[in-house]
Order: structure tokens, then C-alpha cells, then sequence
């Protein structure tokens, strides 16, 4: 079963990512416990759950043991083992400072007896900083393409069944011969209306930071990131399922789909013409998350149900690991969040042709 409880029906009044993200506390038990309320969802060729839902699950259950007028100001995550969907997940809350300014939790999420997820979360009481106070914030670039009302991309956290909606716009120097010197960028907002406090907001933002955040790298370097193993017994790749719905488009689809270069495009004629390439693009091999850092900056300032603008780039890739950092906007360009991924980034090696 993939919760330890029956899930109730749907809460119409809330919006999808409030549902998608709702906690049992199991406070017959001990009240510092959770666990997840419905099902999590396992993107199609990914090796567990989505990364955002064990952020965002952990932040709701640690904001339930502080006081009211206390807020998360940062929280530090480390992807342990791939989580689940089949199997529900316990939460424990350890709650290991209660300052008069700053409080403490560490949280960890379990299945079968083994932490799958562990996140330290910092919250500071509202107005401890004083009167007087020293402020300054990076600026969000001017002449963005704003985000088209009701036009989601065609990819995992943005199809018409999700909780949230994403659309990305052009690399920014996507022709630099340097990865380093790109930005990717989307545009992302839960779907609906929320109707919790700030918590809900927070949670659903820490949902969504973790939306196409490693993938950066292998769009910064031009990685091919679909597998072609429904041609031969290579393991299959991350997007695999993905390139099946890409296969069936024709030429107007395609170029109709944001996240594709012209590259890609190339290489989806020639796939689905029956041909390969004499000196075929790398490939994504093993692409996951190892840790994620979130601070934010105006926690009770922000709607997550209207439009954010992300900005990602990567300082740094090497020894099959890569750095992305992002920052997150609102769309009247107040900084609400900047976030910090380390992930697995491996290419296909020549050995793994067979199974």
C-alpha cells in the first residue's frame, strides 16, 4: 500500500499541490510523527518518488512543532535512497532547539526502517531583527518573457494532471561554448487556488524548487537526456517515456515544445526516420539529486499559486557530480528564494550497452 492510512476524498476547496502534499499526523503514536496523507508520484523512468515531494512533506511536518509566529528561513536536505511511491513514508520530527529567536528540527523521512531523506530546518521568530535593519537584493533581469496564462510544457511537473504549471523560456547565451555562463529559465506557479497560510505557500514552493533543477547541466552542456533503448537492451534513460510522446509528433508539434533545441529536433527526425548518427551526441546515463539547500528570504511575502520566475545555472561539473544554483522570483521581481543543488550527472559509458 502507498499510505500507511486510507487517503480521505479529494479536498475540492484546496488547490491540487495542498492535496498532493497533505500530512497525517500520527499523534496516537507521538505527536512529532507524519506520514504522507495520499500517494506520491514516481515520475515515469526516474529511479523513486520526485525529490520536491520529500522536501516540501518534511517542511509541513517540521512547521507543525514551531510556534506561529515562528518562520523557515532555510532548510538543508540530503537525498539518502531512492523513496517508494509504493510504500508509505514516516516523518519524525526531532525538535532540537526552541530558541527565543531561532528554532531548530531536524526531520527524517523513513521507509522499511531505513531514512531515505534527512533535512535540518531553520525557522527565526517574525521582526527579531529589530527596527534598524541591513538590506540589499540581487535584481531579476529586465525583458522577460512573461508566462502565457493557461499553456503548460509538455514535461513531468506541467502536464494537465499536475499540481503546478511550468513553462520555460530561452537559455539565456545558450550559444556560449560555455556551460557555465548559461542560464535556463522558467516560469512555475501551483495550479489553482491555495487556501492555506503562508505554510501551504512554502511547502508548495519547496515542491516546485526541485522542478528541472539538476537537469540544468545536461541542458547547459546539450546532453541528449532520451533514451533510444526500446531499439536495443541498453538500459533505458531518465526521459525515455517522454521521447515515446515525441516520437508520435510531427514536425509543427515539435518545434512547438519549449524545452527542445534545435539539436534535439535533429535527432528525433533521424530516430524516428530510422537512422542514426555517425557520431552520436553523449548521453544521460544516471542523473540524480544528492542534496538541496533552500533560503528563503520573504516567507510570508509571496503567493505560490501566481507566476515565479526561476533562474538556474551551474557554477561547476566534474567527477560525475555537478553544482546548479537558482533563484526564484516573483513576477514583480522580488527575490523570495535562492536554492542549491549537488547531484549525480553521469554520461553513458560504452560498457553499459548490455544490461
Amino acid at each position: 500500500m502507498s499510505t500507511l492510512i486510507r487517503p480521505p476524498p479529494l479536498n475540492l476547496s484546496q488547490s491540487a499541490i495542498e492535496n498532493v502534499l497533505e500530512l497525517t499526523q500520527l499523534s496516537d503514536i507521538d505527536p512529532d510523527l507524519f506520514t504522507n496523507t495520499r500517494p506520491l508520484w514516481h515520475p515515469p523512468g526516474a529511479r523513486g518518488i520526485f525529490g520536491g515531494a520529500a522536501i516540501s512533506q518534511t517542511l509541513a511536518a517540521a512547521q507543525r512543532t514551531v510556534p506561529e509566529d515562528f518562520t523557515v528561513h532555510s532548510m538543508h536536505c540530503y537525498f539518502v535512497l531512492a523513496g517508494n511511491s509504493e510504500i508509505p513514508i514516516i516523518y519524525h520530527v526531532e525538535r532540537v532547539r526552541s530558541g527565543k529567536s531561532f528554532a531548530t528540527r531536524t526531520v527524517q523521512a523513513r521507509q522499511r526502517g531505513k531514512v531515505i531523506f534527512t533535512t535540518t530546518i531553520s525557522f527565526v521568530r517574525q521582526n527579531a531583527g529589530g527596527d534598524k535593519l541591513v538590506e540589499h537584493s540581487t535584481e531579476m533581469q529586465k525583458d522577460i518573457p512573461g508566462p502565457v496564462e493557461d499553456m503548460d510544457d509538455m514535461d513531468y511537473g506541467g502536464n494537465s494532471t499536475g499540481p503546478f504549471q511550468s513553462q520555460r523560456i530561452e537559455i539565456l547565451n545558450n550559444d556560449s561554448p560555455h556551460p557555465h555562463t548559461k542560464k535556463c529559465r522558467q516560469w512555475i506557479k501551483a495550479r489553482g487556488r491555495i487556501t492555506g497560510g503562508h505554510e501551504a505557500h512554502l511547502a508548495a514552493l519547496a515542491y516546485m524548487s526541485d522542478s528541472y533543477f539538476i537537469g540544468t547541466i545536461a541542458r547547459t552542456h546539450k546532453l541528449w537526456r532520451y533514451s533510444a533503448a526500446r531499439k536495443s537492451n541498453t538500459k533505458s534513460s531518465i526521459d525515455e517515456d517522454v521521447l515515446k510522446k515525441l516520437l508520435a509528433m510531427d514536425d509543427a508539434d515539435l518545434k512547438r515544445v519549449k524545452f527542445l533545441d534545435e539539436g534535439d529536433i535533429e535527432r528525433i527526425r533521424k530516430l524516428k526516420n530510422g537512422r542514426e548518427e555517425q557520431e552520436p551526441r553523449p548521453e544521460i546515463g544516471m542523473m540524480v539529486s544528492l542534496d538541496h539547500t533552500i533560503y528563503f528570504h520573504d516567507p510570508r511575502g509571496f503567493r505560490a499559486d501566481e507566476w515565479m520566475f526561476t533562474e538556474m545555472e551551474t557554477p561547476w561539473a566534474g567527477d560525475g557530480r555537478g553544482l546548479v544554483f537558482q533563484k526564484m522570483f516573483s513576477r514583480d521581481g522580488k527575490l523570495i528564494a535562492t536554492c542549491v543543488q549537488e547531484g549525480v550527472v553521469r554520461l553513458r559509458q560504452a560498457n553499459e550497452s548490455k544490461l
